[in-house]
This record gives structure tokens, sequence and C-alpha cells, in this order.
């Protein structure tokens, strides 16, 4: 069965976040690490995987993203200090 991911990177502990959607989490994560597209996450260092969730479907995973990315600042927060309390990069935990 194929999953799909909604996750959030984050700079730094308490940083600037973003949350996305993939198909392949750990190549999106590796691709914010090293900064291959240009954009919000590489301007803003946006390197660390601080939170995952995997869906069923693309569609359930859009939704979901979009759901989070209405939240508020704190809801974020909460939500990745429930899973990761440390802000640990949870890269390291994929299956290479």
């Amino acid at each position: 069965m194929k999953f799909f991911f909604v996750y959030i990177m984050a700079s730094e502990r308490n940083g600037t976040l973003y949350t996305g959607s993939t198909d392949d989490l750990m190549k999106r994560a590796w691709e914010h690490k090293e900064e291959i597209r240009k954009g919000f996450t590489s301007r803003y260092s946006v390197k660390i995987l601080v939170w995952h969730e995997a869906h069923d479907s693309r569609e359930t995973a859009r939704i979901r993203e979009r759901q989070i990315k209405k939240w508020n600042r704190a809801w974020k927060i909460r939500l990745i200090e429930e899973m990761n309390p440390d802000w640990d990069d949870l890269f390291e935990t994929l299956n290479h």
C-alpha cells in the first residue's frame, strides 16, 4: 500500500515552520535539507523534519495539509510537541 504524508519542517525549535504533503517523505525532507527547490524553505533555512503523519490517499493528505496550514502557530507547536517534544530531526528515523 502506498502512503501519502503531511509533514512540518522547522528552521529550529520554535522557529519558522513549513507544512507540506508528499508521497515520498524521505525524498521531500532531503530536498528541503539540501535546498534543492528555491523558495520559502531555502530562504528561511527550514531544514528540520519535526512532525509527520501518514494517510491512505493523496486527497486526505492534502485536506489535512490545508487544515493545518489554517491553524494558528500555537496549535501547530502543540501538534509537533505531542509527537516530538524535543524537536528532534525525524529525518534520521525514516527508513533510508
